[in-house]
């Protein structure tokens, strides 16, 4: 039987991982305006679309909109 403190230590480093996997990230407007974002958003090429989530909901930006997209350290 697995004890209960190596179930905890477990899950501890689990969640460590996840949280070391996010890469927050700054996204500046052309109108000057800025998007702090969990993790790295989406750039799509082909349509011409950044996607990022907020508040649990994607959004969509024209990526002729944004000036830079910076990695927050």
């Amino acid at each position: 039987m697995i004890s209960k403190k190596f179930l905890c230590a477990l899950m501890i480093l689990g969640c460590g991982g996840l949280v070391a996997c996010s890469t927050p990230t700054e996204i500046t407007t052309r109108d000057g305006q800025k998007i702090m974002t969990a993790d790295k958003p989406e750039i799509n090429r082909q349509d011409g679309f950044i996607t990022y989530d907020k508040d649990g909901r994607k959004v969509k930006m024209n990526s002729s909109d944004v000036q830079s997209i910076e990695e927050v350290k």
